[in-house]
């Protein structure tokens, strides 16, 4: 992949140009120097021979065939020389290489070296004892299989011998693991690449040593191999097709799956399974035992490959013929039956069902599609009754969980997942709900009842296919909510639990039925209330109605527009009347009745704070009844145990609400809400401690549930009160406070989860207790294991409360094989069920982590830990080091030594409580921090850590070491410093593996928590330590260093930098040892290294390094060859994690140095981990590809080729969990949407189109039926059908199609969407856009998309259709057809966008289509494509139905969609409001819009103007439900719960009120009488959301009333948006305000003082930080607001300041203030403005001026004056400013101008001397600007002296009547302008300026005095002889100056005579001149 690998000397594959001397000179560059290799250092031979292997591989990777097969044999001689050196000895990495090598050689070169090749090798196996070593054997073995991998179907003859060699080999290699499987290895390719013309002998001897390696081999590596090795034989050979090899081989792997490691299990599983798959036969009957048939024709049907005619002859009279002759035929049914019958046996272990799981995968993975989906039911109906309602599964708790989840990771997993498309998932669906579900109850005698186990695992799967197909499930809707509440009344309570949560998710997926749903379970609950005392149990429907409601209830924030507050309320008062009737009810009805009414609460809690808070005061006191102080202990010891398990239950059930309270509503809890919940915990404490320990024996008759006990109960209630506790404490209302006695909590907590003494409840945990039968505390499988915390499994702790999730430094690891999801459940002693807690139906606790939820026991277990967490950090010192010398007391028991099984259990509770504490002083969590920092309490916490840190558990040590670094973080630099020498001391007397590890991996930890400064005081010792322990042969001890040094090389950063070079040498030799690997010679070493990988190790530490290295990766060569080395091997590795992090270094590597990266090579690396099958890799793929797609997209993919886009959509389809794809999609489009915008559009088209991998044609075929929409449309039919014809060119036939996942397609039509939406605002810049063209010429595609996307059955892609086409509609509504411009472009597609409409108003459609098709209907008819009223058809009925529908009382309608909510009704109004508000707005530029308004407005405006009102109210006035004191009786719902809607209804109004504003204001312009009548003519008002829009105003009299609605939402949006929201947004409110402040609505209001300076000072800061179209707005309604000001028409203004005056002020200081941000030198003279101005800024310099020169006329005298004075100097200011010159200063001159006139006005009107004085002034400035421009010292000094002239000339020709005829300025004006007559590049315009001066007219005084002076001065001009020549014609437009000024007097006989008599010789003498010369 790197350039550097190119650089290797190639050929240059030249025609003859090359010698064979150059190839040769070539070839002898890559032959090993022997002599040098042994001449240098030992510890350098290795470095040395690897890196001269790894070059021969990378260049011979680049050899074409020609130069190959001349170097061949030199080539091949080379590798041989390698294979057999003594000294150094072929590592695994030089044996991977050297095979490989041999590999190219033979596949890209011709193979006559094979047969050589093939004998040297075998010659060196076979070679004895004495010649030979093992390395060198194991070395040729390697390349003995690459060798037939690449070229064994050309050397069949040589198989045998080859293969007999390898088998005498296997005994020499006894000693040495690696050896023995890299035989199988080959072994299985010789067998894969010979295949069937293998000998039949030859295959009898492999399969025998196979069988007896994987069987009796302990070595898993060899094992793995092994089973490999015979899954080829069965595989690609006949010879073992027989019943009876099948029943051998199966004995095998049942034997191997109960005590190998994974990797060998699921080796042997997948062997397994490619038997029993080459097996299947369709034809065969289904029977309930696998037997052996005879039959010439199976066999040959069935055979794999055929053998070859040359292949080894058959002995007729062999018995193994006759075994041959024999087939195994199984059907599906015995398939399964086969892998059932073991599982469920009582003697199989936990190990052994994980490798049946994995071999059904593998099975289901391996069938054809079409045979597993076509047999999906008759797969769900196996697993569920042999498997679940088996009775060995059934009668261990631990074992039904456990397999409970494994059927689900088939059926969701596997099948749903991997095999099934989008209709068989769909299909699947219905299967369990129609077959499976729904018999029960038993309807047909001939249909079994199923087990209510059964009915979890289809209950479990149907969840899981509903999430998945979300929306397409709706068609099944109907049939899945009868049968859902159907198995709500199931006597289980484990079925209830599982059916009230499918009935949530189903919920979810079809918010529709959520009030049918929840009405339905409401009856029920009541119905089987009532009948409580009637003895047909139903307390048990009860429940399970109760749970349905109350998770129901639950998705009422989540579907705001489908949820219902009558239920809600009905709910509550059910709840409460139950609680109150239950003290009269006899105990058992009181326990149901009391059960239900806290499940209904519990459910409500979830809605939200919105709805609780109203009811909050009145739950508290419900809580307090329920849970009051416990009388005395001899009280409670006389009850009954009837009366106390009444009394623990009533508590546990109260304790569960108020847990959903605590979780669903944490900005309720106050503090004074804190306290009252901790006095109820404590009472309910005081409570469990009054009950007797030991009580009575219970019988049946007593228990108030009959399941359970009063210690069950007890546990209960234990569960619920720390849950509650650790809620409560998380929250930090009442950390460090103790008012909850915290420190008796803690207590509670390390009593609970440390408790010596453990209470066994079978023989069986007795016996695995003691020491002597303890293993370890993972291998318990008893779901209770003594005790253990069910935060830990394995590798994985679960996070705390309030706990930010970080990276993991060890995650990379969990990515392993052995840590999937179906071996992970090996770890975990513990299994979760959902009926293990009720509450986990309807609220999310993140304990849990998305997982399940523990056994209760397990549960106290659990959350004492977390109590202990929160609360130990904020304890004093002296509490603290009581609780830890607690816990090192309990763990240093003496009982403890003789149960080994309870004190890991123990050990690991602590360790996990201490690590959370320690997370919690951390501040990793939002819990209270705390101290921790005290001698004694970090004493005592190292004491325990060190244990823990040394144990032989490694999850143990992984909490050990994790909380000691953060010990180290929280306790300062001394304690640190002190522990890493101490560690370092310990690692080098301690010669224990595991405590070394412990130690190494502590320092890393350290670190990495600790890092920065301090961190990097110790980096030295540090890494000294963890270097020398890299080389440890201990693979315990080794794998953990190299893991340390990783993390320590991650938070080292910068600071590591020289420690680069040693570090990677050592990464480099550790790499290569052969003792640091899988294929180790010792089986403890290799198996340890199948579980965790030193080689993984080594990579992240690479990639650590390439971080630590950054830029200065370019330029340290030597260090970045040996890590390109080193990447290259990692795509070769067979590890998926080594492949994931070498795709993570090249990504890393890339980003630092791109110029000796090949991207080519790494973008095609890329492509080929994006198909692999790992999920990780997948996703790391994707990372690599999005971050190189974001740098440059279209390089990528013109390197990747067309094949990356499909992938890339494939990807996202069948992998929607991998995140990152559609951001790698998104970066793609915004980099290439104007660019490629045709190919966008296609490639748009074909993933709507596309077909998925998995095509099934009989469910495609159904999927097909039930998705296609009712096209009751000719229209629609018709262009549906086009479209099939267009489409049905593919060879495939359409009933075959299997499109994408509705996720992937609706996803698609977003990017189409953003695609248009880039496009339209770049066309509002560029409007000749090559975009917008092909957009336009492509229009018709994306309709048609549109079209499809808009009928089709999934309510997400409707909408986005619907939207798609509001879009086009908007961007070429008016644009003309290019190829008929008389017509419209879209007018040929009216027909479709009309019929697309059609779904959204049907009985089916949702709110959001039909609020997504009305504003579509608006958009059609305001563009208009069709202006003729009639012409619009059912568009314009659709839109006038709904007005009239919501404008009346009736229930509201769009079409035949009805039964709306409140919230839905609001968001449907909102929309048609706001398209009938869209259609006045265009109704200026449509004229035929009148006749569409015209019938409607007077419903329209009372609609609009309440609508608007009701927002107001909305947004501003105090909702009820903050007060305390309950609602009034006689309120509506929607009032009482109005903050429960709030915010739900408030985003309707937001989206709308602009809209409505617009409308107001345009029909306000355009009659505003008419609006007036129309409102006072309104005599009923509508209610909004049962509220009286109309209070008593007189919109006529008082304007002011509704203005003030208008201006406050405004105003307010203008505050919010101003802060977070785009420019736009903004830009739309201003112009609603502008329309909103004219003197017709808001009359006078505006100017009250209040609401003045707030609209001012909001002005001013958008004035400050937004851009210029803003400031653009403000500028028009600042001047707006000067001119409307009531005192403009003022003649009079007093001569103090009056409030007016200072309005006004602040009006035009807006306006300077904007034009001082433009351009900041008129503010400050020092400023520079920049050098070019957008044409923005120059409008706004414009507009701005224009304005303040129009405002000035109406202001008071008083400020008057300064105004002018401002003016003038910004005017003087722009003259003077170079970047003004080109544009701004041109267009500012006729304003400039009216500004002059307008003072001289005022001064000849009041005779000011001030104005006098600023006329002055202003010619004054007007010179220095002309004298600094003349000096020429900038670039547009001349254009700045043109306009000063120009500008000189305009005031003195306007302004002359207000200057004294004798002022001096006037004459030095006079004389500047005649000298720049002198002047080259002024002459001209200066001739111009005293033209003008000339001959104004009329004059006044002063124009007469000026002419005076001018005219002698110019006569002389033009006599007198000038040496300068006149190229810009001065004179001559000077003489018509003259001749035109004597017409002025023509009038005047003698003073034109005067005149004539001088200007006549002068013209004469001018013309004298010219003739002459």
């Amino acid at each position: 992949m790197s350039k550097f690998q190119e650089s290797v000397p190639t050929t240059n594959g030249t025609h003859g140009s090359s010698s064979n001397q150059d190839q040769a000179s070539k070839a002898s560059r890559f032959e090993l120097d022997v002599k040098k290799l042994h001449s240098l250092p030992s510890e350098q031979q290795d470095l040395y021979l690897l890196t001269f292997t790894l070059s021969l591989e990378n260049h011979v990777c680049t050899l074409d065939h020609k130069e190959i097969c001349y170097q061949q044999s030199a080539f091949t001689k080379e590798l041989l020389q390698i294979v057999q050196l003594p000294a150094p000895v072929p590592t695994r990495v030089i044996r991977n290489s050297l095979g490989r090598c041999f590999n190219y050689i033979l596949e890209k070169g011709d193979r006559k070296p094979l047969y050589e090749s093939i004998n040297q090798l075998v010659t060196i196996i076979s070679a004895g004892k004495n010649e030979k070593e093992l390395h060198n054997k194991h070395a040729a073995v390697c390349c003995l299989g690459e060798v037939y991998k690449a070229a064994g179907d050309s050397a069949i003859t040589l198989a045998g011998v080859s293969c007999s060699t390898l088998l005498r080999l296997v005994k020499t290699a006894q000693n040495h693991t690696g050896l023995r499987a890299a035989i199988f290895r080959a072994l299985g390719k010789i067998v894969g690449s010979v295949q069937g013309s293998l000998d039949e002998t030859a295959a009898r001897d492999i399969w025998k040593s196979a069988r007896t390696a994987g069987s009796g081999d302990k070595g898993a590596l060899v094992q793995g191999n092994a089973f490999w090795c015979l899954e080829k034989l069965v595989k690609n050979t006949s010879y073992f097709d027989s019943a009876v090899e099948y029943e051998s081989l199966k004995t095998t792997v049942w034997r191997v799956c109960d005590n190998a490691l994974a990797p060998a299990r699921r080796a042997a599983a997948s062997c397994l399974a490619t038997a029993l798959v080459k097996a299947y036969s369709e034809s065969v009957p289904g029977k309930t035992s696998s037997k052996a048939k005879k039959g010439k024709k199976s066999v040959k049907n069935q055979m794999a490959p055929a053998e070859d005619e040359d292949g080894v002859p058959s002995r007729p009279s062999s018995p193994a013929v006759k075994r041959s002759t024999l087939k195994l035929e199984l059907s599906l049914t015995e398939i399964l039956g086969q892998l059932s019958s073991h599982y469920v046996r009582s003697s199989t272990s936990n190990r052994a069902r994980a490798s049946i799981v994995h071999c059904y995968n593998k099975v289901f993975r391996k069938l054809d599609n079409g045979v597993v989906q076509a047999s999906f039911g008759q797969i769900a109906s196996h697993l569920f009754s042999d498997l679940l309602s088996s009775i060995s599964v059934s009668h261990d708790r631990h074992r039904l969980l456990l397999t409970r989840k494994y059927v689900h990771k088939i059926l969701i997993d596997c099948l749903s997942s991997q095999v099934l498309a989008e209709s068989g998932r769909l299909e699947a669906a219905r299967y369990l709900m129609n077959d499976v579900i729904k018999n029960y109850p038993q309807a047909v005698k001939e249909i079994p009842e199923p087990s209510k186990q059964a009915l979890v695992g289809a209950l479990n799967a149907l969840t899981s296919l509903i999430q998945s197909l979300g929306s397409v499930f709706g068609s099944s809707s109907d049939s899945c909510q009868a049968a859902l509440i159907q198995i709500l009344q199931h006597p289980s309570y484990t079925v209830q639990i599982h059916a009230a949560y499918c009935l949530r998710t189903f919920v979810i997926a079809c918010p529709r039925q959520l009030i049918h749903c929840a009405s339905i379970c409401m009856n029920n609950a009541t119905r089987e209330l009532s009948h409580l005392t009637t003895g047909r149990h139903s307390h048990r429907r009860c429940f399970g109605f109760a749970n349905g409601l109350a998770a129901v209830l639950s998705v009422s924030p989540m579907q705001p527009l489908y949820g219902s507050l009558e239920i809600s309320s009905r709910a509550l008062s059910i709840a409460n009347e139950l609680l109150k009737n239950s003290g009269k009810a006899e105990l058992r009805v009181a326990s149901t009745q009391i059960q239900v009414a806290w499940i209904l609460i519990g459910g409500l809690m979830s809605i939200g704070p919105d709805f609780v808070k109203i009811h909050l005061p009145q739950l508290l006191l419900l809580w307090r009844n329920a849970l009051p102080k416990p009388l005395t202990r001899e009280n409670t010891a006389q009850r009954d145990l009837a009366e106390l398990s009444y009394l623990t239950h009533v508590r546990e059930c109260a304790l569960g609400s108020i847990l959903s309270f605590l979780i669903s509503n944490p900005r309720l809890v106050t503090l004074d809400v804190s306290i009252r919940i901790g006095a109820l915990l404590q009472n309910t404490v005081e409570f469990l401690e009054s009950v007797p320990t030991k009580s009575k024996d219970e019988d049946a008759s007593s228990r108030i549930v009959p399941s359970l006990q009063l210690s069950d109960l007890l546990i209960m209630v234990r569960r619920r009160v720390l849950q509650c506790y650790t809620r409560l404490i998380s929250h930090g209302h009442v950390a460090g406070s103790d008012v909850l006695g915290e420190s008796k909590l803690l207590s509670l907590a390390v009593s609970l989860f440390a408790d010596p003494v453990y209470a066994s409840n079978s023989l069986e945990s007795s016996i695995a207790n003691s020491a002597a039968n303890f293993e370890s505390i993972w291998d318990i499988a008893d779901n209770r294991g003594f005790g253990v915390t069910g935060l830990v499994q394995g590798p994985y702790i679960r996070v705390l409360p309030g706990e930010e999730i970080a990276s993991d430094h060890s995650s990379w690891h969990k990515q392993s094989d052995v840590f999937n999801s179906i071996d992970q459940a090996l770890v975990a002693p513990i299994c979760g069920g959902r009926e293990h807690d009720s509450v986990s139906i309807h609220v999310r606790d993140n304990l849990l982590n998305d997982q399940l939820p523990d056994p209760p026991a397990t549960e106290v277990i659990n959350y004492a830990i977390a109590l202990f967490a929160v609360i130990f950090p904020s304890q004093s010192s002296k509490v603290q080091e009581f609780a830890l010398e607690q816990l090192m007391t309990i763990l240093s028991a003496g009982s403890l030594q003789r149960a080994a099984g309870r004190k890991a259990a123990l050990t690991l509770n602590t360790a996990t409580a201490l690590l959370g504490a320690l997370k919690v002083a951390n501040g990793e969590t939002t819990a209270e921090s705390g101290d921790l920092r005290h001698s004694a309490v970090e004493k005592s916490m190292q004491t325990l850590l060190r244990s823990f840190v040394i144990d032989s558990d490694r999850h143990l040590r992984h909490i050990g070491y994790e909380a000691l670094g953060r010990l180290c973080n929280v306790s300062g630099s001394v304690f640190t410093s002190n522990e890493v020498n101490s560690l370092i001391d310990l690692i080098i007397t301690n010669r224990d593996p595991n405590a070394r590890a412990g130690y190494a991996m502590a320092l890393g930890s350290i670190h990495s928590q600790v890092g920065g400064m301090a961190a990097g005081l110790h980096l030295k010792k540090i890494h000294g330590v963890l270097m020398s322990l890299c080389s440890d042969p201990h693979p315990v001890v080794h794998v953990n260093a190299v893991e340390a040094l990783a993390q320590v090389i991650d938070s080292a950063g910068l600071a590591f930098s020289g420690y680069v070079s040693s570090t990677l040498g050592l990464l480099a030799q550790t790499w290569s040892f052969d003792t640091h690997n899988e294929e180790a010679a010792a089986i403890n070493t290799s198996n340890h290294e199948l579980e965790i990988s030193t080689p993984a190790a080594v990579a992240r530490a690479i990639d650590a390094t390439i971080n630590v290295l950054g830029p200065n990766l370019q330029d340290t060569s030597k260090a970045r060859e040996l890590i390109f080395s080193l990447l290259s091997q990692y795509e070769h590795d067979r590890s998926s994690i080594v492949q994931a992090e070498g795709l993570r270094c090249w990504e890393h590597t890339y980003l630092y140095d791109p110029r000796h990266v090949d991207l080519s090579i790494y973008v095609a690396q890329l492509q080929n981990y994006l198909a692999s099958s790992d999920n990780s890799l997948c996703a790391v793929a994707v990372d690599g590809l999005y971050n190189l797609v974001r740098r440059d997209a279209q390089l990528v993919f013109q390197l990747a080729g067309e094949r990356l886009e499909e992938q890339i959509w494939l990807t996202l389809n069948d992998r929607p969990n991998i995140d990152g794809v559609q951001s790698l999609i998104e970066a793609w489009l915004s980099q290439t949407s104007l660019v490629e915008t045709d190919k966008w559009i296609l490639r748009i088209q074909q993933v709507l189109t596309k077909s998925a991998a998995r095509q099934i044609e009989q469910t495609a075929q159904n999927a097909k039926a039930a998705a296609e929409p009712d096209l009751q449309d000719e229209e629609v039919a018709g262009f549906a059908t086009g479209e099939t014809k267009e489409q049905g060119a593919a060879p495939t036939s359409e009933a075959s199609q299997e499109l994408l996942r509705w996720q992937v397609r609706a996803f698609a039509l977003q990017c189409l969407s953003a695609l248009v939406a880039t496009i339209d605002k770049h066309l509002e810049s560029d409007s000749s856009s090559i975009a917008g063209q092909i957009l336009q010429s492509k229009v018709g595609d994306v309709i048609r998309m549109a079209f499809h996307a808009s009928t089709s059955s999934v309510v997400e892609l409707r909408v986005g259709g619907l939207k798609l086409i509001n879009q086009i509609l908007m961007m070429f509504g008016t644009t003309p057809d290019p190829d008929f411009t008389e017509a419209l472009l879209l007018e040929q597609y009216q027909a479709q966008i009309s019929s697309a409409l059609t779904p959204a108003f049907n009985a089916d459609s949702s709110p959001e289509l039909a609020s997504a098709a009305v504003n579509v209907c608006a958009t059609f008819i305001s563009t208009g494509m069709v202006t003729d009223v009639d012409r619009m058809g059912r568009i314009l009925r659709l839109l006038v139905g709904a007005l009239d529908s919501f404008s009346e009382s009736q229930e509201p309608a769009v079409g035949d969609l009805r039964g709306l909510s409140s919230n839905a009704q609001t968001m449907v109004r909102m929309a048609v409001l706001s398209a009938w508000a869209e259609l006045q707005v265009a109704r200026s530029n449509q004229t035929y819009l009148d006749k569409v308004l015209e019938p409607h407005v007077g419903k329209l405006l009372p609609l609009w103007l309440s609508s608007l009102q009701e927002f107001a109210r909305l947004r501003f006035e105090p909702d009820i439900s903050s007060n305390t004191g309950p609602p009034a009786a006689d309120e509506s719902l929607e009032t009482v719960y109005s903050a429960l809607n709030r915010q739900t209804l408030l985003k309707f109004y937001q989206d709308s009120w602009l809209e409505l504003v617009d409308a107001i204001a345009s029909l306000i312009e355009q009659d505003p009488q008419r609006v007036f009548d129309a409102i006072d003519g309104k005599k009923d008002t509508p209610q909004i959301n049962g509220q009286d829009a109309k209070k008593d105003i007189s919109y006529r009299d008082e304007p002011v009333a509704f203005f003030f609605v208008l201006f406050g939402i405004a105003i307010e949006a203008l505050v919010t948006k101003a802060s977070n929201e785009s420019s736009s947004d903004i830009l739309k409110i201003l112009f609603a305000l502008k329309k909103i402040l004219s003197p017709s609505v808001a009359g006078t209001a505006i100017f009250q003082d209040a609401v003045f300076s707030e609209t001012i000072e909001i002005f001013n800061r958008l004035a400050l930080t937004e851009n210029l179209p803003v400031q653009l707005v403000l500028i028009d309604i600042a001047k707006a607001l000067c001119l409307t000001h009531p005192s403009a028409n003022e003649e009079d203004t007093p001569i103090d300041l009056t409030e007016d005056v200072e309005q006004l002020f602040e009006l035009a200081r807006i306006i300077v203030l904007i034009l001082t941000h433009t351009l900041p030198n008129i503010a400050d003279p020092k400023s520079v403005v920049p050098s070019h101005l957008s044409d923005d800024a120059v409008a706004l310099v414009r507009t701005g001026l224009e304005s303040l020169v129009e405002a000035s006329t109406i202001f008071p005298a008083i400020i008057k004056t300064d105004l002018y004075a401002s003016i003038l100097h910004i005017f003087t200011t722009i003259l003077s400013t170079p970047a003004c010159q080109a544009i701004i200063v041109p267009q500012t001159l006729p304003t400039f101008r009216r500004f002059v006139q307008r003072l001289v006005k005022d001064h000849a009107r009041s005779g000011s001397s001030s104005i006098a004085a600023q006329i002055k002034t202003c010619l004054h400035r007007l010179l220095a600007i002309l004298n600094v421009a003349q000096r020429r010292e900038h670039e547009v000094s001349l254009t700045c002296a043109k306009s000063t002239l120009l500008t000189i000339s305009i005031f003195l020709t306007t302004a002359s009547s207000a200057v004294a005829p004798d002022e001096p300025l006037v004459f030095t004006a006079l004389e500047e302008t005649l000298d720049c007559l002198q002047d080259l590049g002024l002459a001209k315009v200066a001739a111009g300026c005293l033209r003008s001066l000339l001959l104004t007219n009329p004059k006044s005084e002063t124009d007469e005095v000026i002419a005076q002076y001018l005219f002698p001065r110019l006569v002389t001009f033009l006599t007198t002889k000038s040496e300068v020549s006149d190229p810009e014609n001065a004179r001559a437009i000077t003489a018509q100056a003259l001749t035109a000024f004597v017409a002025l007097y023509a009038r005047d006989g003698y003073r034109a005579a005067t005149a004539m008599s001088v200007v006549l010789p002068t013209l004469l003498h001018v013309a004298q001149g010219a003739g002459q010369a």
